[in-house]
Parts: structure tokens; sequence; C-alpha cells
């Protein structure tokens, strides 16, 4: 290699496009190859680092969200689900609901898959340039108790806070008292209007009130989830148990 190319490398990684210049003697070989023109030449230089740009994006992204799984929705057996048609899913693959800031609810009991849409429609999210977080009720309730004194919880809590879309998972799935009841009311009020929200749970609305106990709360929280909302029911029976496995060694499908 010339001292000129590693010399231009040198640039290109001064302004911060080191995928180009670790490439630009394969481009400069396939430029003398195929006879590219300059334009065509800058065109494949630009068109390469915004993609490899865009590609460390999506991957921070993903970190960022701290999925317990990466399940896409093309996974999903929809045939094994009758409360939701393979046209619905495919209407909430496009995220129209996502740009016009709706939130979504999804009801069922364990192991219907809720969980599985939900990181789903995520994992879509962070492929169109969402910045998206998923956390389980139960973490988030102890982020908020620990924002405090925790850096980790207030790192984590700033991420919920400027995501796009906040994905909490097994929503009222233990009962709060009155401080957990305040901070997760602050948690949506600061969410409201400026972000999404996919929640999944196995209580519907109408029972979060026993769980909250603060009847207040309880109302001033479902005001600003149901302002603009999709309830999805599932209520097919949980895959885990239909598909569970046996001691035996056999896959137990019942009938």
């Amino acid at each position: 290699m010339n001292s000129t190319v590693q010399t231009m490398q040198n640039y290109f990684r001064h302004l911060r496009m080191a995928e180009t210049a670790n490439e630009l003697p394969e481009f400069l070989r396939k430029a003398e190859k195929f006879s590219w023109t300059y334009q065509e030449f800058l065109e494949e230089l630009l068109t390469y680092e915004l993609k490899r740009r865009e590609a460390k994006n999506a991957e921070r992204r993903l970190k960022w969200a701290k999925f317990p799984y990466q399940k896409t929705l093309d996974e999903f057996q929809i045939d094994e689900q009758k409360s939701i048609s393979s046209r619905q899913i495919k209407q909430l693959k496009e995220l129209n609901w996502l740009e016009q800031q709706y939130n979504l609810i999804l009801l069922g009991p364990p192991g219907v898959g809720k969980t599985h849409i939900a990181i789903g429609l995520g994992l879509e999210a962070i492929q169109k340039g969402f910045q998206v977080t998923f956390s389980t009720m139960g973490e988030l309730i102890h982020l908020l108790k620990t924002q405090e004194y925790l850096t980790k919880s207030q790192t984590q809590l700033k991420r919920i806070n400027e995501s796009d879309l906040v994905i909490i998972d097994d929503l009222m799935y233990m009962a709060m008292d009155q401080r957990e009841a305040n901070l997760f009311f602050h948690l949506i009020n600061n969410l409201y209007e400026r972000s999404s929200i996919i929640l999944t749970s196995n209580k519907g609305p109408e029972q979060w009130g026993e769980l909250i106990g603060d009847q207040g709360i309880t109302t001033a929280i479902l005001d600003r989830l149901l302002h603009r909302v999709e309830v999805i029911q599932l209520n097919e029976e949980s895959y885990r148990i239909k598909y569970r496995s046996s001691i035996f060694g056999e896959k137990s499908v019942q009938s």
C-alpha cells in the first residue's frame, strides 16, 4: 500500500469515517477494475459508510433495548393464535401507531405470545431507527425505587424517558404500595404524548385498581395510557403448555 492511500485513510479516520478508511484499498481496486467515474466512486464510498453507520446504530439500539431474547414477528405462530390475524400483525409491523404515538395493550393469560409480539414490534422499531427499551414490571419498579442512589438505575431510566417506544412486560403482575404507585404514575406521566408504550398483562385495565390500591392514581394512569390505545386480547391456550417438553424426551402436544 502506497503512502498516498495511507494518507487518505488517515484523513477518513480523522473525519470519523473509519469503516470507509479500512475498505478504501478495496474500493480503489474495484474502481480501477470496473472503470468507475469519479461520481460512481464517491457514491460507492458514501453509500457504504452510511450503511455501516446505520448497522452500528441499530446494534447500539438493540443493546440498549435490553430484550430478554430476540424473536421476530415472522417467527410468531399465527396459526396457533386465533385472537389476532396475519393482517393485524402486518398492520402493527408498519408502525403507523408508533409514529402517531399510540399505545398497545396486549392482554391474555401466560404463554399466549404477548411478550413475543411486543419484542417483535420492538425489533421492527429498532430496524426503522426508533429508540426502544424493554423492562418487566418488577425490573421497572426496582429502577424507580433505586434511582436516587444507583447510577445504573438513573442511566436506565434516562434511556426509558428518551425512548420512542417503551415496552413494559407483565404489568400489574404484583400489587404496588403507595410509593411504587406514585413513582409509576410519574413515569407514565413523563412518557405521555412523548413516547408510545406497549404493555403486556394478564389482567385487564378494569382490574388494575385492585393492585395499584389508590383509585386516584389508577384513574390518572389509565387516563394517560388509554387516551390513544389499541387493546389486543389474546385468549388461546398457552404455547408453553401445549408444546411443553416431556420428562420422557418427547414433545407433549395436547389435542
